[in-house]
């Protein structure tokens, strides 16, 4: 059967029951970022989190553990990452999730900080990324920090990373498997451009992002939504 665009944005059966197995095999440093995210956020005075595409919670885990005091709102389109999220996070107190999208939110003006993990590169078209950022930024307070990861970079910088993203791969991985994900990175999901993330960010009203992750073809970076 033909997979959608839909159908490759939303995880559902396997894709959901194994993602973090994936992340763990795909993503080099995963972990060190995760840590990354709750250190950069832990100056934040309004401990109120949005986690647009929070998947199966990986990042809320990490903040919450870090952090008592952050309450949280994860959404995702998924209702099965969602199901596996409450049952990692069921231990937790000041957190609601969500299936749906951010433009269903009735919150606006309201959270602190923001995160955008893995979730970019499933949007095809630019304005629906735009609008996605949008959203984001309406629901944040003046001054708010927003953290980003995904693939990033233009065609050349996404076939040198691949070089280096294989040479990072667990070795228990077949030769199969390895080449089915190249080449759905390569063909079918929708980068962008550093220079293009800037533009959107500076649209939706954020300041330019700065990147302070970089790990083969994935990259992390942090804007904030402006004072005013």
């Amino acid at each position: 059967m033909e997979t959608t665009e839909k159908d490759l944005a939303i995880f559902e059966g396997d894709r959901a029951f194994n993602y973090d197995n994936f992340v763990q095999q795909w993503i080099p440093n995963y972990d060190y970022f995760m840590s990354a995210v709750s250190r950069l956020l832990s100056s934040v005075t309004e401990k109120t989190l949005l986690s647009v595409g929070c998947g199966t919670g990986n990042e809320i885990l990490v903040l919450k553990e870090t952090d008592a005091k952050w309450s949280v709102v994860g959404v995702d389109p998924s209702p099965e990452m969602i199901e596996i999220a409450r049952k990692k996070l069921a231990h937790l107190k000041k957190l609601k999730l969500i299936v749906g999208e951010v433009e269903h939110l009735d919150y606006q003006n309201y959270f602190g900080a923001a995160s955008l993990i893995l979730v970019l590169h499933f949007i095809r078209y630019p304005k629906e990324k735009l609008k996605l950022l949008t959203e984001i930024y309406n629901r944040l307070k003046p001054g708010a920090p927003l953290i980003i990861m995904g693939i990033f970079g233009n065609k050349e910088q996404l076939r040198v990373n691949l070089d280096v993203l294989q040479s990072l791969l667990p070795q228990e991985l077949s030769q199969k498997e390895i080449t089915e994900r190249l080449e759905r990175i390569t063909t079918r999901l929708y980068r962008t451009s550093e220079n293009d993330l800037v533009k959107l960010l500076v649209r939706a009203g954020f300041q330019k992002p700065t990147r302070f992750f970089q790990c083969s073809i994935y990259s992390g970076w942090i804007t904030r939504k402006n004072s005013s």
